[in-house]
C-alpha cells in the first residue's frame, strides 16, 4: 500500500470518527456539568455530609469516608463520568480517589451492561453479583496495601464549608471547566485512534499477538478481538462488535460466558483509566487489581464449568 493511500485511509478514518465523537463530547459534557452542580448544591446544603453520615459505617472499612459512596453509588447506576463528576466536588485524597476509581471500574453503568452481557450469554444476575463483589474486595486489598502517606488534596475543590453560594459555583464553574476539556480532548483522540486501528487493520494483528496472554487468563483465542473491544471501547460503546460477533457464532456461548468474566471486572482500560488518572488515581493499581481479580474470576469459572461437565457425564454417560 503506497504512502498517498494510506494517508488518504488516515484522513477518512478522522473524518468519520469526528461526528461520533464529538456527539459522546456533548453528551458526556451535558452529563457532566448537570451531575456535578447538583451534587454542589447537595453539598452546600448538607445533604451530601448527611448522607455520607449513613453510608461511612460500611465504607469506612475499605478506607473511604461516607460520602465516597455517592460517587459509586452514582457511577454503579449510571457510568464513569457521572461519577468522576461526583468525585472532582469531594475533597479525597488521591489514595481515596485511587480506590474508588478501582470500584467505579469495577461496577459501573450496570444496567446497560449488564444487558449486554446478557446478550451474549451470561447470567444477568451473575454478572451483578461478581462486579458488585469485585468493587469491594479490590477495595479491601487496596486499602490494606496502599501507604497511607499517600494524603494529599487531589485539589479538585476549592470551596470553603462556609462559603456563600456565589463563591461555591465560582470554584465548581472553573474546576468543571477544566476536568471538561480534559474529558472531551481524550474522547475524541481515543475515537480517532480506535477507527485508525481498524482502517489499518492493526487490531486483528494485535489479536493474533495477544492470544498467548489470552491463554494465560483462560480466554479462548478466538475471543481476542471482542477482548480488544471491550479494553478500547468498554461494554456500552462495544457492544455493537460484541452482540454481532455471537449471534453470527464466531464465538459459542461458553466461550463468550468466560470472556464475560474476564471482561466484566477488567474492561475499558483505555479511556476510563485515563479519565480516572487525570483526576489522581494511581494508573497501574487500576489496571493491575483489575486483572487480577479478572484472572481468579475465569479461572473459577473454569473450574465450576469441568466439575458441572463431569456431573453430567455420571448422571447421564457419554
Amino acid at each position: 500500500m503506497s504512502g498517498t493511500a494510506i494517508k488518504k485511509r488516515l484522513k477518512n478514518s478522522i473524518k468519520n470518527a469526528l461526528p461520533s465523537a464529538l456527539r459522546t463530547a456533548w453528551w458526556v459534557v451535558k452529563l457532566t456539568v448537570g451531575v456535578s452542580l447538583a451534587v454542589t448544591i447537595l453539598d452546600y446544603l448538607g445533604i451530601v455530609k448527611w448522607f455520607s453520615q449513613i453510608a461511612s459505617p460500611i465504607f469506612t472499612h475499605i478506607g473511604l469516608t461516607g460520602e465516597s459512596a455517592l460517587a459509586y453509588i452514582t457511577g454503579y447506576f449510571v457510568n464513569i463520568y457521572s461519577a468522576i463528576a461526583v468525585i472532582t466536588t469531594l475533597d479525597l485524597s488521591f489514595r481515596a480517589i485511587t480506590i474508588i476509581a478501582v470500584m467505579c471500574l469495577c461496577s459501573h453503568n450496570m444496567i446497560i451492561e449488564t444487558a449486554v452481557q446478557k446478550k451474549t450469554g451470561s447470567s444477568a444476575v451473575r454478572m451483578c453479583i461478581l462486579r458488585t463483589l469485585a468493587a469491594f474486595v479490590s477495595a479491601f486489598i487496596l486499602n490494606l496495601v496502599l501507604p497511607e502517606s499517600q494524603v494529599e488534596n487531589a485539589g479538585m475543590t476549592e470551596a470553603a464549608t462556609n462559603a456563600g453560594i456565589i463563591e461555591v459555583l465560582r470554584v465548581w464553574g472553573i474546576s468543571t471547566i477544566k476536568l471538561v476539556v480534559r474529558m472531551v480532548t481524550l474522547i475524541i483522540l481515543l475515537t480517532i485512534l480506535q477507527r485508525m486501528l481498524n482502517e489499518l487493520g492493526i487490531v486483528k494483528i494485535l489479536s493474533k499477538v495477544l492470544s498467548p496472554i489470552l491463554r494465560l487468563f483462560g480466554l479462548p483465542v478466538k475471543t481476542s478481538f471482542l477482548w480488544i473491544v471491550a479494553n478500547t471501547l468498554g461494554l456500552a460503546y462495544g457492544a455493537a462488535v460484541m452482540i454481532e460477533e455471537t449471534s453470527q457464532g464466531k464465538i459459542n456461548r461458553i466461550e463468550a460466558d468466560l470472556l464475560n468474566h474476564h471482561i466484566a471486572i477488567s474492561h475499558s482500560s483505555l479511556e476510563d483509566v485515563l479519565l480516572f488518572a487525570a483526576i489522581g488515581a494511581s494508573f497501574w493499581w487500576m489496571i493491575i487489581i483489575r486483572l487480577a481479580l479478572a484472572f481468579v474470576s475465569v479461572w473459577i469459572r473454569r473450574i465450576e464449568l469441568h466439575f458441572k461437565h463431569q456431573y453430567r457425564i455420571g448422571l447421564f454417560g457419554k
